[in-house]
């Protein structure tokens, strides 16, 4: 296992994240997964044995079942881990129990911290924007947070280019904490982060942590043109699928990324999740398992490279349409 900072921060994590929206499975998160407390210890075990010592959760992954089964799950391990969770979700039908005011997030950050067995959060992550909160308060609340000791980095998720700098811009104007890593939906199924989300990362020095980096697994190599859809899999009903994409497109992916499995003895997912780590940009990647074959498979994507010549090839069969401003601005810098 590879390690890289988090963000511009100065601790590190494993290259492979475990992420935990599998655990529970109760009520909408039941269609992801629905991994009990005995196997999720087991699939913890492991991770751990092979080197992750970075695991994602959020409060609203089965209504807080995810965090405690992660929390019984590290046990006496969790000094030696980097845990991430989430804030703004509903988590009852309180009236003010959803969102990023002040009170929702130390409400939430408290009941975190139990759920997790812990003291503190590594990494505190505001799961959406929210267009009714200043964020002059989202990011004071968070800033008193980390002074109290409960939290000591903050990220984000799900931003936009814009709801980004315009959080940058507050921390710094008011001496508040900063974002240090974006979590963002980010797969050969969906490049549109490379547009301005990317660039702005690199600019300010933000980690990107993507999620669904197989895009809900379809770029498992189990999903293939005029074949049968696996039984029992997340996208045996594309229809009621949460992430939508052009599945032909995605064939043509599939068939580019198994010839590269081919050259490097590995599977079509390794290669899909090498891909996204080539970027420098990436802190970690978020990977989703509900078994331990599919958990060492996804590790296997660590301490490996693809050539250039390969990375060229991904890319140009999964490149997303150039939209306007971004090709006037490349036409433009052609040539200097």
């Amino acid at each position: 296992m590879q390690y890289r900072f988090l963000g511009n921060s100065g601790i590190k994590v494993s290259e492979i994240c475990f992420g935990t929206m599998t655990f529970g499975g109760t009520g909408y998160w039941k269609n992801i997964g629905a991994t009990n407390q005995t196997d999720a210890n087991e699939l913890v075990e492991l991770a751990i044995e092979n080197g992750i010592n970075f695991f994602d959760t959020a409060d609203i992954y089965s209504n807080g079942l995810a965090e405690e089964i992660l929390g019984k799950a590290l046990g006496t391990k969790r000094q030696n881990v980097i845990i991430a969770t989430k804030v703004y979700g509903r988590m009852s039908n309180g009236l003010n129990d959803i969102g990023l005011s002040r009170h929702h997030i130390i409400e939430a950050c408290n009941a975190s911290l139990k759920r997790l067995k812990t003291d503190y959060i590594d990494l505190y992550q505001v799961h959406n924007f929210d267009p009714f909160t200043p964020l002059e308060e989202t990011l004071n609340a968070l800033t008193e947070l980390v002074k109290s000791g409960k939290v000591r980095y903050i990220g984000c998720s799900n931003f936009t280019g814009w709801q980004l700098m315009k959080a940058i811009a507050i921390s710094e104007k008011y001496n508040l904490e900063k974002f240090i890593t974006l979590q963002a939906y980010y797969s050969l199924m969906a490049r549109e982060l490379e547009l301005e989300l990317i660039p702005l990362c690199k600019d300010q020095k933000i980690g990107i942590l993507p999620w669904s980096p197989l895009a809900g697994g379809f770029l498992t190599g189990k999903y293939r043109r005029n074949m049968p859809r696996p039984e029992g899999a997340r996208r045996s009903n594309p229809e009621n699928q949460f992430l939508q994409f052009d599945e032909e497109k995605g064939y043509d992916i599939i068939e580019v990324l198994d010839g590269v499995a081919k050259n490097h003895n590995a599977t079509v997912s390794q290669v899909a999740l090498r891909f996204l780590l080539e970027k420098h940009v990436v802190s970690s990647i978020i990977i989703g398992v509900r078994t331990k074959a599919h958990l060492l498979d996804n590790i296997r994507a660590s301490n490996w490279k693809l050539t250039d010549e390969e990375i060229k090839s991904i890319d140009m069969i999964s490149r997303p349409p150039r939209l306007y401003p971004y090709w006037m601005q490349e036409f433009v810098q052609r040539d200097r």
